[in-house]
């Protein structure tokens, strides 16, 4: 092909990716690649050629822009976990304040409750979980449980089980926070029950030491996980000045990135209860370290951090 053809052929193209370049990914790497093809045709027939020198140049330049939407796509997500989920965590801290209490509330109500009933504790964790602890306990491995199985497996059973029910649990806002409360009751009244049965039986302390190594971050999910569906289900109830359906896009956009950063919250859950908590003979130290550096990361990361970088992001303070 004569170059004149050949720029007669593809010159608006070009005038177009020198312009009007893509802003998808996609779009960006395909006219990158059409670039390309031409570069090596224009080389190899016109290697000393204006055209060439104008090719090498434009494809150079998209590829720095497809470079820099890189760096950015990596930056984004730095940002994400650095500043927005923070904020959006600290716009909602009314709702996580709600279902701390609610759950709290009736945790609170089971241990009463199976103080004064006996068969309270049988009644919510069921009777063949009882006995088996029972038989643990007169074994004198109350928290045998934690050691059966393969460790592998059950971290994986249960970061996907408990992803999978905190999901539950924010869609329930749907039902405008009627059953998102019913299963912060639930989670409640069982952690109630469960902890108080461990303290009759004079293992208290002792149960706090060994499953609270997982079960600080596990709760502290799900009740972050009731929040979230408080959000959604505010959402549609309060809508403010917005229209109702953008209300809850809203409120749903918000929710789906404060279930998106309690992943990793669960996945560390799932890892301590797996592989750590079934060394229940750890020593003290090491058990109380564990928690309180559990405990210390979700009230700095989901309450005293995002309150100091709202302060920093107001008008006239430096971030």
């Amino acid at each position: 092909m004569r170059e004149g053809r050949f720029l007669k052929k593809n010159i608006d193209k070009w005038k177009q990716y020198q312009y009007e370049l893509a802003s998808d990914p996609d779009e960006m790497a395909q006219q990158f690649t059409e670039l390309v093809n031409d570069l090596g045709y224009a080389k190899t027939f016109y290697p000393q050629s204006n055209v060439t020198k104008y090719l090498n140049g434009l494809a150079s330049r998209v590829y720095l822009d497809i470079y820099k939407n890189k760096k950015e796509e990596s930056s984004r997500i730095i940002r994400f976990w650095k500043t927005e989920l923070p904020l959006i965590v600290r716009k909602y801290h009314r709702e996580l304040l709600y279902s701390f209490i609610i759950f709290t509330l009736f945790a609170i109500m089971a241990a009463f409750s199976a103080a004064h009933d006996e068969t309270f504790v049988r009644g919510v964790l069921g009777d063949g979980y009882v006995e088996m602890t029972e038989e643990n306990i007169a074994k004198g491995d109350p928290f045998g449980v934690y050691k059966s199985g393969n460790q592998l497996t059950m971290f994986m059973e249960i970061a996907v089980n408990n992803i999978k029910v905190s999901f539950i649990c924010f869609v329930l806002g749907f039902t405008l926070n009627i059953f998102t409360a019913w299963f912060l009751f639930q989670n409640g009244v069982m952690l109630g029950a469960f902890q108080y049965y461990f303290f009759a039986k004079g293992l208290g302390w002792k149960s706090v030491l060994v499953i609270w190594i997982h079960g600080t971050l596990e709760i502290s999910a799900i009740i972050i996980a009731g929040a979230a569906g408080f959000v959604l289900g505010n959402s549609i109830l309060f809508p403010g000045t917005y229209k109702r359906l953008d209300s809850l896009k809203s409120g749903g956009k918000d929710g789906i990135k404060i279930m998106i950063g309690l992943v990793p919250v669960f996945l560390v859950a799932a890892f301590f209860e797996g592989f750590v908590t079934r060394y229940s003979t750890m020593p003290i130290p090491i058990s109380i370290t564990i928690l309180l550096a559990s405990l210390s990361f979700v009230i700095w990361y989901f309450i005293i951090y995002p309150i100091r970088l709202e302060r920093k992001m107001k008008p006239g303070n430096r971030l």
